[in-house]
């Protein structure tokens, strides 16, 4: 925090807190692991914390609430008690609810809509498209919220940061012009490249290789992404090469030796290994377009549109 404490002694922003270069569009250039590392130095440890020792402090909020607004102890405790969670369940303390069935007779009107919603998707084959990545983003994250996960080995590390990715349409695809994106993926800090190049689905990686038009219907054991796995991603300058395989290849050789085949008015790219670079690694602009190479030539716009 020396470098942080200077740059506000000397009333100097951090270089590593984002900021508008383009407004409404992106950022300055930032590094991710010194963005997570001011965060959980400013932050109180309650906000971020999974020991609920630590974050458990409603006996001095209560107290605080109840003393501004002039409230006695037994009062609150009255309030607390008809504003419970508790009072919210509509069937007896003996029976166990189903939380994945919606009563017929419920008096809700917002579970009313949910349920008359569920039954239009299970009656007919229109499927919504308008926002329906978000809407099932949203969901996956209300059911997961407040929830610890079954392994402990699945528990994420506290104070860890969070980056969304928009993997966009390829290029070459009629698509690519398209707002919405391929793929919306979060990705952790601590995660390497490679475990975002795993989870990336792109049609060429399934084309298969081979010639079947005598055995139609025989099972294919391979596709593209088995035989070809050479893949980079383009982040602020440097090129990370996957080379995890023998045959992998290094895919940004020709742009190198392009570049360096003339004065073309770019800066020296740099090269690194993707298996050995985490995200807390890179130096990124949020909003900004990146590039994600794979099969020889299918690319892929990348945008980083929020990190928290």
């Amino acid at each position: 925090m020396a470098a942080c404490s200077t740059a506000e002694a000397n009333n100097e922003p951090d270089r590593n807190i984002p900021t508008y270069e383009i407004r409404d569009i992106n950022s300055n250039v930032v590094h991710v692991g010194s963005i997570a590392r001011l965060w959980r130095e400013r932050l109180n440890r309650k906000y971020f914390s999974f020991d609920e020792r630590d974050i458990d402090t409603s006996t001095e909020q209560d107290a605080a609430f109840g003393e501004e607004m002039g409230i006695s102890a037994e009062t609150m405790d009255e309030i607390k008690m008809i504003c419970s969670l508790d009072t919210l369940k509509c069937h007896s303390e003996e029976e166990t609810p189903d939380l994945e069935l919606i009563p017929d007779d419920t008096s809700l009107a917002c579970l009313k809509k949910r349920k008359k919603r569920l039954n239009y998707r299970e009656e007919t084959l229109i499927i919504d498209r308008i926002c329906r990545n978000e809407t099932y983003a949203n969901e996956i994250h209300s059911l997961g919220v407040g929830k610890t996960p079954a392994h402990l080995e699945d528990q994420v590390e506290e104070g860890e940061i969070v980056l969304t990715m928009n993997i966009l349409y390829p290029v070459i695809s009629h698509q690519y012009k398209e707002s919405k994106p391929l793929q919306t993926i979060q990705v952790l800090g601590s995660q390497k490249l490679t475990q975002l190049r795993d989870a990336l689905c792109c049609v060429s990686d399934l084309q298969i290789s081979g010639e079947f038009s005598n055995t139609p219907d025989l099972a294919v054991e391979h596709v593209s992404k088995d035989h070809f796995k050479s893949a980079f991603f383009y982040f602020e300058g440097v090129i990370y090469n996957d080379m995890r395989y023998p045959e992998c290849k290094d895919l940004s050789k020709t742009i190198l030796e392009w570049v360096e085949s003339r004065e073309r008015g770019y800066d020296r790219f740099q090269t690194a290994k993707m298996e050995d670079t985490t995200f807390n690694d890179l130096h990124i602009k949020i909003g900004y377009p990146y590039l994600y190479c794979h099969q020889g030539d299918c690319e892929h716009v990348v945008v980083i549109t929020d990190i928290r």
